[in-house]
């Protein structure tokens, strides 16, 4: 039908016509006109900026079908005609997952049975944008392992959602649209609830989107958590987190924008504030960190400006000249009022962390009370990102992302690296923790769970399909653990607990350092893309 001029006439449901909007009106037949086929749509998008009619109104137009991007639509209007009023079609009554085919109901009145939860929050500033599903949505090697399945249910959970919308195609909104009211007195946490979602279900830049007739209502489902409770006396902290690349230019406020992180010397006080946040509010004792700028370990490098930001007790482990040619590194630091660097630090620069890789880092602690020592291995495994992948580390479609194998063969080498655990410094074992880049059930955590290693977190939280409390990171909507800490088998004993801090990867992206909003920048709220991992140890 697509090309072919016809003449409708229905009801105009909603209008989004004004500056910034969509460029036009939906119009949707009657109810007691419609022509009784659920397989076919009673609506369409009318494309006209003409100002005739309001909602509720009963329009009779000339056009012709188009299909836009997906949505189908009437444009070239010869003639419009206001026909007087009529009831507004009672909107059709739909759940998630579909349990029809969205087609059928394009550009239609509906409204959600149930309350959404929000999954992506990612678009919410650039496109006044929320991704819901029915419920919270885990990734599918988290809880299974790779292979044809676990493709499947990654595909099936993207499949199965609907953006909030905000009517409007201007990038950049401000205000952000969600929640009412605006970020400066609310956030909207991926795990967040809406109810109450009425308006116009249409198809717009590859995704099925509502466009909201009423405001719906935002159910804090997911709060804010406060940091993690004081640790036992005798007990010692150790904190990982990906820190999104912390640049610190020259060192001297110059040199922005950096390579990879912050574009301006504003953008960088805001990133190592609130990184200074998150870091301290948990009161650790060992810090390992991992996208460090490679910069050395001077005054003026990244490492050395961020200990001294973090207070006089801080220390920096280093190893000059051993820290591969990539842009960022790994790093540890500790309370020396508190903790003692045992011995030599290592790093491991062999095999596929020779060339092109970042070298974990490992270093002997102990409590400066006492002898027992642990051993500390920050690593951080090449990424999934698909640039440059050739041969068996392309997407194998099984659910790992890119660069499967070599995060493999780098887990294989950390592994056999680790060694005994037991003949140094009075060892107690040895502490893997950073950021693998990897899920639960992924190849390289089975590499180093078949070498005596535990995955904490999931030991004291196990992550299924419906339940995973504990989580690093979110990926398109769903979450999982990238960033691990993974015990010896002689540490696991030792261990009295072990989470996520869930303080970052739930918060939108516009509350990070790169943005100029009024409410980015407060507390520790989205100080990097990463949730720590937090782990507490006797020592």
């Amino acid at each position: 039908m697509a090309g072919a001029t016809v003449t409708v006439e229905g009801i105009l449901t909603q209008d989004s016509r004004a500056k910034g909007g969509f460029g036009g009106f939906y119009l949707q037949q009657a109810d007691h006109q419609t022509d009784g086929n659920p397989a076919t749509s009673e609506a369409l998008f009318i494309y006209t900026d003409r100002e005739i009619a309001d909602v509720g109104m009963r329009v009779r137009v000339t056009g012709k079908v188009k299909e836009y991007h997906g949505l189908t639509e009437l444009v070239s209007v010869r003639s419009i005609r206001a026909c007087g009023r009529g009831p507004l079609p009672a909107p059709i009554a739909i759940t998630l997952p579909w349990t029809v085919d969205p087609e059928h109901l394009e550009n239609m009145r509906v409204t959600f049975r149930q309350p959404l939860t929000v999954v992506d929050n990612y678009n919410l500033a650039r496109y006044g944008e929320l991704g819901l599903a029915a419920s919270d949505q885990v990734q599918p090697t988290e809880y299974l392992p790779p292979g044809k399945e676990a493709h499947r249910a990654f595909t099936r959970n993207g499949a199965n959602r609907v953006l909030l919308d905000d009517n409007r195609s201007r990038r950049d909104p401000r205000p952000a649209p969600w929640p009412p009211g605006g970020l400066s007195s609310a956030t909207v946490r991926a795990g967040d609830q809406i109810r109450g979602l009425i308006g116009v279900l249409d198809f717009r830049f590859d995704a099925w989107r509502l466009q909201p007739s009423q405001e719906p209502a935002f159910l804090a489902t997911n709060p804010r958590e406060t940091a993690p409770g004081p640790r036992h006396e005798a007990s010692v902290r150790i904190m990982a987190l990906n820190l999104g690349n912390f640049f610190n230019g020259d060192g001297r406020g110059g040199e922005f924008p950096t390579s990879r992180g912050a574009g301006t010397p504003a953008e960088f006080r805001r990133q190592q504030q609130q990184l200074v946040n998150t870091l301290l509010a948990p009161d650790p004792d060992i810090l390992a960190l991992t996208e460090l700028e490679n910069d050395g370990y001077g005054p003026a490098s990244s490492i050395a400006e961020l200990a001294e930001a973090l207070g006089g007790t801080w220390r920096f482990v280093s190893t000059p000249g051993q820290d591969g040619d990539d842009e960022i590194r790994t790093g540890l630091l500790y309370r020396s009022d508190r903790i003692s660097a045992v011995g030599s630090p290592e790093r491991l620069a062999k095999g596929p962390f020779e060339s092109g890789g970042r070298p974990p880092l490992a270093q002997d602690f102990g409590r400066t009370d006492g002898d027992a020592t642990v051993r500390v291995i920050v690593p951080h495994l090449k990424s999934k990102s698909c640039r440059g992948a050739r041969g068996d580390n392309q997407d194998q479609a099984d659910g790992q992302g890119c660069y499967a194998s070599r995060r493999t063969n780098e887990a294989k080498t950390l592994a056999a690296w680790s060694g005994s655990d037991t003949r140094r410094h009075h060892s107690v074992g040895t502490l893997i923790i950073g950021d693998l880049n990897s899920y639960a059930r992924e190849h390289p955590i089975a590499t180093m769970e078949q070498a005596g290693f535990t995955s904490m977190v999931h030991h004291f939280h196990p992550c299924t399909e419906k339940t995973c409390g504990h989580y690093t990171y979110r990926y398109r909507g769903q979450k999982g653990s990238l960033d691990f800490a993974l015990a010896s088998e002689t540490l696991k004993p030792r261990v009295t607990g072990a989470w996520s801090w869930l303080v970052n990867a739930d918060e939108p992206r516009v509350l990070d350092y790169r943005s100029d909003h009024p409410a980015s920048g407060r507390g520790p709220w989205r100080s990097s893309d990463h949730n720590p991992v937090i782990v507490d140890l006797s020592l």
